[in-house]
């Protein structure tokens, strides 16, 4: 099978300095994504002067850097992933937060991995508060699986031959986490995206998957590769989470593939792929 093209989605909210390091390590990957969009929702300023100097930077690497940003109205992280998406031309997307900082490999990892008719869900390294403060002040990329301040360091080893053995959850929504997430654009599209009626934080990546699944899409996970270190930060507030978690419930129970308002507002018209 061609390698399918790229598209690097890393979603983003005013903190910039994360970002800097994630965008950074983008630009050491063994193999470059093709493009790198930043869903950015509702940041200030200052990240969109961060993704601006570093415009030339991914040009001079062949890489395009897109900036995609909405007002600040509130947690719509699905409707901002939304319009990066419209705005890919990678033919497999791989989706990031960004305050996770890749492995060299990752981009590599995830493309061997791809196969058609499913999506992956990749794992996430927790770094602790020091050790992340560390690297935000020396603006470090570089994380070990032996270095101090990692909890579940195994799923820092990178060990391909590993991953093709890792079998697949019984319960196929359980560890959903869009911080490490790979699918096709094409099937993303054909469910319509992500789902907007999710505002404020929680069950949104859940409710994506749950309507991959019902649009016969397999899910599969990708251990020992695709390797992200997630930064420590402050929780989220959780005030949605039960009214978002309802929502999640009433649809699963539909059996419903495609979201009633996603994708498709933000798509060229005729425009399906």
């Amino acid at each position: 099978m061609t390698a399918p093209t790229t598209s690097l989605l890393v979603s983003t909210y005013n903190w910039p300095a994360a970002l800097a390091l994630v965008l950074r390590s983008a630009l050491a990957q063994r193999q470059r994504p093709t493009e790198v969009l930043v869903a950015d929702d509702g940041s200030r300023d200052d990240t969109a002067a961060l993704v601006a100097s570093l415009v030339p930077r991914f040009a001079d690497a062949g890489v395009p850097l897109v900036h995609v940003w909405h007002p600040d109205e509130g947690f719509r992280l699905s409707a901002i992933r939304n319009r990066a998406l419209a705005r890919a031309t990678g033919d497999y997307v791989l989706m990031v937060d960004g305050d996770c900082v890749l492995h060299p490999g990752f981009v590599a990892s995830h493309v061997a991995f791809a196969r058609p008719g499913t999506f992956v869900q990749g794992s996430r390294v927790l770094v602790d508060q020091a050790r992340s403060a560390r690297a935000l002040a020396a603006g470090d990329t570089r994380f070990g699986a032996f270095d101090r301040g990692l909890r579940n360091r195994h799923y820092a080893l990178s060990l391909p031959l590993l991953s093709r053995l890792v079998p697949p959850n019984a319960d196929p929504l359980r560890g959903t986490r869009g911080c490490n997430m790979a699918y096709w654009r094409a099937d993303a599209v054909r469910v319509n995206g992500f789902n907007e009626q999710f505002v404020g934080w929680g069950r949104e990546d859940s409710e994506f998957t749950a309507r991959m699944l019902a649009a016969g899409l397999a899910r599969r996970l990708l251990k020992f590769g695709g390797i992200v270190f997630h930064l420590w930060h402050d929780e989220r507030a959780r005030a949605a989470l039960d009214g978002n978690h309802q929502l999640y419930e009433a649809i699963v129970r539909t059996g419903a593939s495609r979201a009633a308002e996603g994708l498709d507002r933000y798509l060229p018209a005729g425009r399906a792929d």
